[in-house]
């Protein structure tokens, strides 16, 4: 079958010339005269590739690429702006855009062709492939202290310990923990996309922020400065940053902090499942059957809320976790048992729980939850732990 191509241009002259050519050389051929159209083509017609001039009426090439970029249903697509604009200035702006390659009119019909199968041949080799949805878990606190990021961060290292492309966020600008956790430097990226403008967030953005870490996980860390709490709830740009991501992982787990599930219900909305965070002894009950009744009011499935149990210190008040299952009507997934020296352990060494600390109890209880929400979640899984 043969490679479709876009070619977006106001100059009719254009089209029928660099059309008739390509076509020539075994490439079907899709014709756009404006960047609205194009964008419309782009998502009806699927193309393996895009040739997109710079200078038309409507919208420019710039724009539309970065709409392209934008939207994870067509962000894989190559681009090659084809433009007589020569200046460097111009391609400089292309390529933060987002194009793959940049040509300057007029251009040699075999330098055109040699570029078009370059692209095409890298595409076919996976460097660009369609964008595939992963599951979204979103982790809430019952209250401040109960160990959510951390939990959230040694859930993900055992998904991916069972086969899964993990990304983690920390959803809470001016509150982020993982970062000094796990002894990392950078912790601006979801700040940094926070700050752009909302064309500015696309695929290749997002993940220039990404964090790989050793675990095999990646990380969108954000700063604990007090600061950056003002773009906490910027959800024209925290929707597209986690539509994006989702592209980019089997799972994607969203540290959401402690907050009123309310105002970031858009967020929830996305999530394929919940887990509430929460510690079996009064008053952090309460605060839990408080949330809990929050998320039912606003419309949220009973069905997509779990509860995971952490906790923090030996006490003779804790609440069995069937108990607790019974009074919140919500199926607990595992609980976590003290080990406050190993918790200590592992953050001084920088390392997660489950890495520093793998035959530990507390390991094995992670592992449990992990399984338990991988089966809710029906998330194919195999182990690889060591």
């Amino acid at each position: 079958m043969s490679h479709r191509i876009l070619i977006i241009d106001d100059d009719v002259d254009t089209l029928k010339l660099v059309g008739l050519m390509l076509e020539r050389q075994g490439y079907e051929i899709i014709v756009a005269k404006s960047g609205e159209q194009g964008l419309s083509k782009a998502a009806s017609d699927e193309p393996d590739l895009i040739l997109l001039d710079i200078m038309m009426p409507d919208m420019d090439g710039y724009e539309v690429t970065r709409l392209l970029r934008g939207d994870p249903n067509l962000a894989h697509i190559p681009i090659i702006m084809f433009t007589a604009k020569s200046m460097v200035d111009d391609k400089v702006m292309g390529f933060e855009a987002g194009v793959d390659d940049y040509l300057t009119k007029p251009t040699h019909p075999a330098e055109l062709t040699a570029h078009v199968k370059a692209i095409l041949a890298r595409t076919s080799k996976g460097y660009s492939i369609p964008a595939e949805r992963g599951k979204i878990i979103g982790f809430l606190g019952a209250r401040g202290g109960m160990g959510t990021s951390t939990l959230a961060l040694n859930i993900g290292i055992s998904l991916h310990q069972n086969s899964q492309e993990v990304v983690i966020v920390e959803m809470n600008p001016g509150r982020g923990t993982l970062a000094l956790e796990l002894g990392i430097e950078n912790n601006a990226g979801l700040g940094n996309l926070l700050s752009l403008e909302p064309k500015g967030i696309h695929l290749r953005s997002v993940e220039s922020e990404l964090i790989n870490h050793a675990s095999g996980v990646r990380l969108l860390l954000t700063s604990h400065n007090p600061s950056d709490i003002e773009l906490r709830h910027v959800l024209d740009k925290v929707l597209p940053v986690i539509n994006n991501l989702n592209t980019l992982a089997t799972v994607l787990l969203l540290d959401l902090g402690t907050t009123s599930p309310s105002r970031i219900k858009p967020v929830i909305d996305l999530c394929d499942g919940l887990v509430l965070v929460m510690e079996p002894i009064f008053p952090s009950t309460v605060f839990g059957k408080t949330l809990i009744e929050e998320l039912l009011k606003i419309g949220i499935s009973r069905q997509k809320i779990n509860l995971a149990l952490v906790t923090r210190m030996r006490t003779g008040f804790q609440i069995p976790w069937r108990k607790v299952e019974t009074q919140m009507g919500i199926r607990v997934l595992g609980s976590i048992p003290p080990a406050a020296e190993i918790a200590h352990h592992a953050s001084k060494s920088h390392r997660p729980l489950i890495v520093a600390q793998p035959e530990s109890v507390i390991s094995d209880q992670i592992h449990v939850l992990s399984e338990h929400l991988s089966e809710s979640l029906q998330l194919a899984t195999v182990s690889n732990r060591p």
